[in-house]
């Protein structure tokens, strides 16, 4: 016999085919599975009315099994009072690992048997699952109250999900240290969020589950007359109320109380390992996007528009060569860009004049939602808003301000995601000489982030340190990707938006291009750094909610900036912050917008 066996014990035979498809997901390369059919007689009915449901059952059933080498030819159909017994005896005959069981709903008997009475009864692996919604693509929310099922409900979570995001939901009724979650994320790389819940447990995995397609719960492991998760009332609250399908797990053995990295999973041997991989596969160079018809024709095939929005603020000097080469290149020679729309931030010079006359839709950001959502200034603040006013599935930002402006700052950004549908969010690096007066220095450039941004990624989310430039103000995502993200308003806005792809995407979701050298004027050090103390702002916030302390409502949100003049040398002081811009998706005028009905 092989080393590890899967029944599968199903009440109707239309999603067999699917059933297997999931038992072969959570199959090791050596192992079977058996099909088996439950026919449930009511006690006052004689057995033998079970003969037509049965032949019903079997004739459905028994196709499935033949077309697959992996699954067993003998399937039995099981006609009983109880016949739940009848598949117990036939998973110990075969010596099973894991059962997989068809369950209706909770409080349902399931071929007679009540689930309390199957979880006391079996020594297996076992895993019901309700519904069939299961089978469809999406995201899955994995539930658990601690480390007892930990490495059955990854591996059924990660079988479920297939390419898609696991959320992993950590719900608790008492206050003590908050587990290590991120030991289990880091082992599986589709885990891209971590919640833990201290109360109002029920409205947390209704609010999340509402945004998966199904979830799964692990079961307790005490004995008694109590369903698993805490009593019926919770499980039958969740059923009710979400319509989605309920997968509750038991493993045959209980493991440590506490989170703890998934046991039967192959792992990595390191996080250094993960980030050198992603860094090989992940890092791609603009010259492979070159060729624009290609991209064009890929882009025709995706059947996804373009938008590229440039953020501006008195960059008379560089918008309109900036402008004339996105036209020439992206509308003109090869139509790969479907709008060009400059979001202007108040500028007193020509600037919004300059594009005006290039012909392209000028928006000031102050104006733009300013009923709804009012207005701040900053840089993020116009990235925000230019969600509303673009059109496009995939959205590149560049700034106006680069003297050397290339294609390449565009094809570099869309071809990783035109290429490759798994990736969410490119950012552009590139060599950063600066521009002093007339004179071009060959390094200089990127003080906040080498001095700021990478240290502080290195040190809390080490899963980013392949990331060449963070603040890199060239970057493109997935509309339906950026939506669903929140936005800091001035100088966070880079920080807030990669730590955050990364949390509901994972570093897969994230690619860098290089884009070779940028060339802009240099900012004068106390910009550098105002930008700084905005952006360990951030990193602090991120901290906040990833770790659940609380720090920046105690630490002075103003700063002492030295101002050393000719004729002044004094102390000013400067409030800074940014605001955190909730999601766009959440606004009822962007849902009207682009979710109409």
């Amino acid at each position: 016999m092989s080393s590890y066996t899967i029944v599968i014990a199903l009440t109707e035979a239309s999603t067999a085919a699917q059933w297997i498809d999931l038992a072969k997901r959570l199959l090791p390369d050596d192992g079977t599975i058996s099909l088996c059919g439950l026919v449930t007689v009511p006690d006052a009915v004689s057995l033998s009315e079970g003969q037509r449901p049965a032949q019903s059952l079997r004739e459905q059933i028994a196709p499935s099994a033949l077309e697959d080498d992996t699954v067993l030819d003998d399937v039995p159909i099981y006609v009983d009072y109880r016949p739940f017994r009848r598949v117990m005896e036939h998973v110990s005959a075969l010596d099973a690992d894991l059962l997989l069981v068809q369950w209706r709903e909770p409080g349902a008997l399931i071929g007679g048997l009540s689930a309390d009475d199957i979880f006391q009864a079996l020594s297996c692996d076992l895993v019901l699952i309700s519904g069939s919604g299961w089978a469809v693509d999406g995201d899955v929310l994995l539930s658990l109250r601690g480390g007892p099922n930990i490495t059955l409900g990854v591996r059924v979570a990660l079988a479920l999900a297939q390419e898609s995001a696991i959320t992993l939901f950590h719900a608790t009724d008492q206050r003590r240290t908050a587990p290590d979650l991120m030991l289990v994320a880091n082992a599986v790389p589709q885990i891209k969020r971590t919640i833990t819940a201290q109360t109002d447990i029920v409205d947390g995995i209704l609010t999340e589950g509402a945004q998966h397609k199904a979830i799964v719960l692990g079961a307790s492991f005490r004995r008694g007359p109590q369903l698993p998760t805490q009593g019926s009332s919770m499980l039958e609250q969740i059923y009710a109320n979400l319509q989605r399908p309920i997968v509750l797990v038991r493993g045959a053995v209980q493991e440590a109380l506490e989170f703890h990295a998934p046991q039967l999973l192959e792992q990595e041997s390191s996080l250094s390992t993960r980030v050198d991989r992603w860094f090989a596969e992940n890092t791609f160079h603009s010259s492979e996007f070159s060729d624009l018809r290609a991209l064009m024709a890929l882009k025709e095939r995706r059947g996804v528009t373009i938008s590229v929005a440039l953020p501006a603020l008195n960059e008379e000097k560089t918008v309109g060569g900036v402008i004339d080469t996105l036209r020439q290149a992206f509308m003109t020679d090869v139509p790969l860009v479907d709008e060009i729309v400059l979001i202007d931030s108040s500028s007193t010079d020509r600037t919004v004049e300059i594009a005006e006359s290039r012909g392209i839709p000028v928006f000031r950001h102050p104006e733009i939602l300013a009923d709804h959502v009012g207005t701040y200034t900053g840089k993020g603040e116009a990235l925000w808003k230019s969600l509303y006013v673009t059109k496009g599935d995939i959205i590149a930002w560049v700034d106006t301000d680069i003297t050397n402006f290339h294609p390449r700052f565009i094809y570099g950004l869309l071809g990783p995601l035109l290429k490759a549908p798994r990736i969410q969010y490119v950012k552009g690096y590139y060599a950063r000489p600066i521009q002093v007066g007339d004179k071009i220095q060959a390094y200089g450039g990127g003080r906040v982030t080498e001095l700021v941004a990478r240290p502080l990624l290195n040190l809390f989310y080490p899963e980013l340190s392949g990331i060449i430039q963070p603040l890199s103000g060239e970057y493109a995502g997935r509309r339906s990707a950026l939506e669903q993200l929140p936005f800091f308003t001035g100088y966070g806005v880079e920080s807030g938006l990669l730590i955050d792809m990364h949390q509901r995407y994972g570093l897969e979701g994230i690619a860098q291009t290089d884009l070779e050298v940028r060339v802009h004027h240099n900012q004068p050090l106390v910009n550098l750094s105002k930008m700084a103390f905005a952006i360990l702002q951030v990193f602090i916030a991120r901290m906040e909610a990833r770790y659940e302390v609380q720090l920046l409502e105690k630490a002075n949100r103003s700063m002492k900036l030295i101002i050393q003049e000719p004729e002044r040398f004094a102390l000013d002081i400067a409030a800074i912050g940014d605001t955190e811009r909730p999601a766009m998706l959440t606004l009822p005028p962007y849902l009207e917008k682009f979710r109409p009905g």
